[in-house]
């Protein structure tokens, strides 16, 4: 069943959508090291959310641990997932400007702005390295671990969206079609 994604489908068509019989090669090649992780903690996360309201209300008596575990793996999935939408150019951006320009200063404004991305989360990872130093030794309120961990996994995320930011830059150097017209292509909903 092919179908172009910009049209809308019937209810009857959504439907029979899975009866389809063809089996299909599934490609995992365009996910990364950081995607995975991203989903693997996600699924650590909603257990912790199912722990907190299944003790909280069938048991009465809720686990501590839980809510804090699961807002400090919320930080560390969105920091992570942030590397994962640099790679593939999917953050939020104003692109009018680039349809009204020639293809050739689309470009080289793609450029600058690549520039401005690598110095922005190449200065964030500086000040979290600093802001470590400080606080990183700090103990976490219910668990006994220090606030270190998720502030690692942050400056990670940062460094992460430094190096995906850069490799951007070199494709957008190289390549016939930057990232951001590559991403055009995938449309609103991505991969």
């Amino acid at each position: 069943m092919t179908h172009d994604p910009a049209t809308p489908i019937s209810v009857e068509e959504m439907a029979h959508a899975f009866e389809d019989s063809e089996v299909h090669d599934v490609d995992l090649s365009i996910y990364a090291v950081e995607d995975w992780l991203v989903l693997a903690l996600f699924w650590g996360m909603a257990l912790c959310v199912f722990l907190q309201f299944f003790t909280r209300y069938a048991l009465n008596n809720s686990l501590a641990w839980t809510e804090e575990i699961a807002a400090n793996l919320l930080v560390v999935i969105v920091f992570v997932g942030a590397a994962m939408c640099v790679r593939l150019g999917r953050h939020i951006a104003v692109d009018l400007l680039y349809r009204f320009l020639s293809r050739r200063t689309g470009r080289v404004l793609q450029v600058v702005v690549d520039l401005i991305a690598i110095a922005f989360f190449a200065y964030m990872s500086w000040l979290l390295w600093r802001y470590i130093g400080v606080v990183g030794s700090e103990r976490m309120v219910t668990v006994d671990l220090p606030r270190g961990v998720v502030f690692y996994s942050v400056f990670a995320g940062f460094v992460l969206m430094t190096l995906r930011a850069l490799q951007n830059f070199l494709r957008d150097l190289r390549g016939r079609r930057t990232v951001r017209e590559q991403a055009e292509d995938l449309g609103p909903t991505g991969v």
